[in-house]
Parts: C-alpha cells; sequence; structure tokens
C-alpha cells in the first residue's frame, strides 16, 4: 500500500488527505508540529474575541480521523532525505515515505530589527501565538498599550482583537495610506478613517526602528524611525506579512526560491515531492496571480487538485478568476476579478468609484478604458455574490452590461438598503463628465 505522507494540518494539507481518502486507499499520514488536529486559522481572532471556543474552530470531530483511517502525528520535521524518501524529526524518530506532500504554510516576516525576539514580542498566525497573545494581552491591566508594526490585514486583525478587551493599540504603517499598494486611493483613504474612528492610533509612513528591553528581557518600548519617538508599550505584534515556512528544507536538494518552486502538477523538483498551499511558489506566474499566494481558498484548492494526481489522475492546478474577501472592522471587504492600487494599474485600467455618504460602503469598478471590457471590482459593506461576478468575467462581459446588471449580483440580506440605483447614476455622470 503506497504510503502518502503530508507535513502540515492546515487546509492545504487536510483537503489532500481527505480527497486522498475519497478516490483511494492509500495509506495516509499528516504531521503537524502546531496542533493535534486541523482547525480554522481564520477563526483564532474570534477565539480571543470571546465568540468561540478553540474546539469550535474544528471542523471535524475528533474521531474522524482514526474513522477515515487518516493516521496523525504530532512532531516537528527537522529534514527531508529524497534520495532515501525519509523524514528525521527532531526527537530523533524518522519515517520513511512514497510521495510526500509540503504544506508547511507561513511564517510571520521579521526583517532583523533589534529587540525583535524578546519576550512580549510575537506574531499572529499559529496555535501558539494566540496562546501567547493571551500571556502577553489578557487585559488592560497586564498589557497597557500595544504597539502592531505592519499595515495589512492580519495586523488589522489584531488591532480589533486588543480594541475588545480595552487595550490602546498604535498601529506603525510604513505606506502613507493604509494598504495602498493593493486598495486604490478612495477605498484606502476611507480605511484610515474606519481604523481611527475605533480610536487606534494610526501612524501611516511609520517604520519600527527597534525594540527596547527592560530588565527583564521584556518589550518595554518600540522606537519609531522617522521620529526618534519612544512609545512604551507591554506588546509588539509583527504583521509584517509573513513568508513560506521552508527553513528545514535548505539542505533537502529541493529547489527554493522564496517559497518551494512547483509546476502546474504542483510537482518540486525531487521526484515524488510536492507542495501547496502558502509554502508552494509557482514556477510560472498565472494570469496576474503572484506566484506565491497565502490565501486560505487558493490552499484548498491546490488540495482538491494535488489529490487527484496522487490518485492517478494528472492534474493541472487552475485557480480561475481571482478573489477574495476580508474584514476592517465593521467593513466587509469582497474583490473580483482584478482591481489594481493606483500606483499599481496598467495605462489602460479605468476606474469607477462610489461611495456612500456614511463613509463606510463603497465600491470601485476596474474596466479597459478602450474596449470596456469589465476587469473586476471591490466592494465595501455591501455584499456581492461571487459566483455571479465569475460568471460575468468568464463572459468577458463589458463595463456597461455589469453595472447594468448590478442587481442581479447584489447579496446582502432581506431589508437592507440597495444603492444600485445611487451608484449607476454616479457611474452615468461620470461617462458623461469623461
Amino acid at each position: 500500500m503506497e504510503h502518502i505522507v503530508i507535513i502540515g494540518n492546515g487546509i492545504s494539507g487536510i483537503t489532500t488527505a481527505r480527497h486522498i481518502r475519497k478516490l483511494s486507499d492509500h495509506k495516509i499520514t499528516v504531521i503537524s508540529a502546531e496542533t493535534d488536529h486541523f482547525f480554522s486559522r481564520t477563526a483564532l481572532m474570534y477565539i480571543y474575541m470571546g465568540h468561540m471556543k478553540y474546539e469550535h474552530t474544528k471542523p471535524y470531530e475528533d474521531w474522524f480521523w482514526k474513522e477515515n483511517r487518516i493516521d496523525l502525528k504530532r512532531g516537528f520535521v527537522e529534514s527531508v532525505n529524497t534520495a532515501q524518501k525519509s523524514l528525521q524529526f527532531a526527537d530523533g524518530s524518522s519515517m520513511n515515505y512514497d510521495k510526500l506532500v509540503l504544506a508547511t504554510g507561513s511564517k510571520p516576516n521579521k526583517f532583523g530589527w533589534p529587540g525583535q525576539d524578546l519576550d512580549g514580542v510575537q506574531g499572529l498566525y499559529s496555535k501558539q501565538d494566540l496562546d501567547a497573545l493571551e500571556v502577553n494581552a489578557p487585559n488592560n491591566k497586564v498589557c497597557q498599550r500595544a504597539v502592531i508594526v505592519g499595515g495589512g490585514l492580519i495586523g488589522i486583525e489584531l488591532a480589533e482583537m486588543l480594541s475588545t478587551r480595552g487595550i490602546p493599540v498604535t498601529f506603525l504603517v510604513r505606506e502613507e495610506s493604509f494598504w495602498n499598494g493593493v486598495l486604490p486611493s478612495g477605498e484606502s483613504a476611507m480605511i484610515n478613517r474606519h481604523i481611527v474612528s475605533h480610536h487606534i492610533d494610526l501612524r501611516l509612513g511609520s517604520n519600527l526602528r527597534e525594540i527596547l528591553a527592560d530588565e527583564n528581557g521584556r518589550a518595554r518600548a518600540v522606537v519609531i524611525d522617522e521620529t526618534g519617538e519612544e512609545l512604551a508599550c507591554d506588546l509588539v505584534g509583527l504583521t509584517a506579512g509573513v513568508s513560506p515556512n521552508i527553513d528545514f528544507l535548505k539542505d533537502s536538494g529541493i529547489e527554493l526560491g522564496r517559497g518551494i518552486k512547483v509546476n502546474r502538477l504542483l510537482e518540486t523538483s525531487a521526484k515524488d515531492v510536492y507542495a501547496i498551499g502558502d509554502c508552494a511558489e509557482q514556477r510560472e506566474a498565472i494570469g496576474n496571480r503572484r506566484p506565491i499566494e497565502a490565501v486560505w481558498y487558493t490552499g484548498r484548492m491546490m488540495g482538491e487538485t494535488l489529490a487527484q494526481t496522487l490518485c492517478g489522475n494528472p492534474t493541472e492546478y487552475k485557480p480561475g478568476h481571482w478573489f477574495n474577501s476580508a474584514k476592517f472592522f465593521d467593513i466587509e471587504y469582497q474583490t473580483y476579478g482584478w482591481v489594481f492600487s493606483d500606483r499599481n494599474k496598467a495605462d489602460h485600467e479605468q476606474h469607477f468609484h462610489w461611495a456612500h455618504e456614511d463613509d463606510t460602503k463603497c465600491i470601485t469598478v476596474a474596466y479597459h478604458k478602450d474596449s470596456r471590457l469589465f476587469l473586476g471590482i471591490n466592494t465595501f459593506g455591501i455584499r456581492m455574490r461571487h459566483e455571479v461576478f465569475d460568471r460575468w468575467l468568464t463572459e468577458g462581459r463589458d463595463v456597461d452590461y455589469v453595472m447594468s446588471h448590478l442587481k442581479q449580483a447584489n447579496f446582502d440580506p432581506e431589508f437592507f438598503a440597495h444603492f444600485e440605483n445611487n451608484i449607476n447614476q454616479a457611474f452615468a455622470a461620470q461617462l458623461q463628465t469623461a
């Protein structure tokens, strides 16, 4: 019986295991140093906020794994020997495989800041990070101020989490406007205002110089690079992005870049070794997608795709049209297709932007200025249907069709106000002045 070993029990690894079991009787072992069982990583914030308990984040009962003949091993893999097809664990034990799936996820970025390894300095990615946060910031008596470094999605999640416990937060964002490498300027400016409205001390255009220690080796303050200001704090959250978790593969002979290099079949340079999820790097980018995508749903799709290949049906990874969603405190965000920021958009990309007067709702529609081909949409505070935009992108609809049929895509609950008429009036007005 072929033994398939999967390192990593996140969404990518577990999806692979589940689909292999649906398709075959292969022996499956899933290895993790983080937790005994799979949990929903995106729900970590809700545990800290008191909305859920850890056991609520596990999609499957603990008996599920034995019932489905998926062996679980808690352990840290120190090295991989692809010639002997063996894994070496930190405790000195080893394991052989016939095929190996690397689904090791990401780790928080560190950029060599002095003091970055002090007690009280942490990221927010793993279950261990959540446990550390309960120690470092259980309340506003123990943690009288937190400083968050890095203005991405994890940073704003951490800010929201801490604010629910009444902990004052200073948010250091390198860019001149929040997430303006991703969002067009109107959206980014709205999110700036929304963050500040939640009593977050948002410092735009601010970089960390160093973290200062107290006499016990704990963080006591940060120094802001631009001004030299020393800001006292009890917690420093490092949320300046993530990088593939691949350090243990440096001597494996597997070709690495920023991540583990893979082809469309998700094969690495080593025979019978595959990589998926946050740690995988496409040798050739797929369309406008980045070679590494640390996104939950792409990890799931890679797992489903790879299971087919491992069970005798070679299948290329084809993620389809880009989409994503997130939440900025009270504002829900969705994106379908491609809407680039002001500094990253091509000359042919035209934007239509509409914002509601309450400053919590807006949309940006991207289209080709010559052909009027619909390229994508960002929505804030207005829910839209993924399947509708996915279909319109596949059909190659123009922006005029999309705008005139926008009501078909609305997914807001009953009794919510609808804004399509206002949006289309503004769109018509923009056309007249263009």
